[in-house]
């Protein structure tokens, strides 16, 4: 049963149509990458997800609960798209740390306030997932004194710490220096598991190809081509897909 369904999202600015119906499902354990050019519509697409942009049009199921659903106002009331939003973590491309807090307290705050288990639980739960992107050692220190690495690693284990059930990434190497990429990617991979879903907008190929068990090539705000990466990377179809890859490949 897929975790995630999306049905003919549209969304525009002013006169400008990014999303032109876009429709893809995702089951419990994948990760989808999502490739293609600037402009194409992939960080809109993620915004609409995670409920930062409204949809237009369109229907978002999440294990089987409607959450947005244009065709019915029950689903579109303001008030309950904080909650909504629960379903998701996002990583931003620039980490969105809170500067004045330390490691510990940026991933601890948002489950505190919304009382997902004692502080003592909280804080536990916090040290497991800081030692997991590998940065014990950075506790108690403060965002601008960690590279920009490592405060991308402190941005995914905040994400996890609220058990989103579809964990979000926005070109999250896009901000890093080269030799900061790859320990970046490295987490990301790591983070791949039956129980964890995940949506990553990339603009590093051989990442796609490697982690993902889906891949999506938006062009001009819609799918132009939808398959496993062996599909979209070895034998695409589409002549934009070819262009694209073409030209990214040349870059690897």
């Amino acid at each position: 049963m897929a975790v995630l369904q999306v049905e003919n999202i549209y969304k525009k600015f002013g006169k400008t149509e990014v999303l032109k119906g876009i429709s893809f499902s995702l089951e419990k354990g994948e990760v989808l990458a999502i490739i293609g050019s600037s402009g194409s519509g992939k960080t809109t697409l993620l915004r609409c997800l995670n409920f930062l942009e409204r949809p237009d049009k369109g229907k978002i199921t999440v294990s089987n609960k409607v959450l947005y659903d244009t065709d019915d106002e029950n689903t579109l009331l303001e008030s309950e798209i904080r909650e909504k939003r629960l379903h998701f973590g996002l990583v931003f491309q620039n980490f969105n740390l809170f500067p004045q807090y330390s490691v510990l307290k940026n991933i601890t705050l948002a489950p505190t306030l919304l009382k997902k288990g004692t502080p003592a639980e909280i804080e536990e739960k916090a040290k497991q997932l800081i030692e997991q992107v590998g940065l014990s050692d950075k506790l108690k220190a403060y965002p601008c004194e960690l590279s920009g690495g490592q405060q991308q690693r402190v941005a995914i284990a905040r994400a996890l710490a609220m058990e989103p059930e579809i964990l979000c990434f926005d070109e999250p190497t896009s901000a890093l220096d080269p030799e900061l990429t790859g320990e970046v990617l490295r987490v990301i991979k790591g983070l791949k598991s039956e129980d964890s879903t995940m949506i990553v907008v990339t603009h590093e190929m051989e990442f796609a190809k490697s982690v993902a068990d889906k891949v999506i090539f938006m062009a001009d705000g819609i799918i132009e081509e939808m398959g496993t990466p062996e599909q979209i990377f070895d034998n695409p179809q589409s002549e934009k897909t070819k262009a694209f890859l073409q030209s990214s490949l040349e870059n690897f």
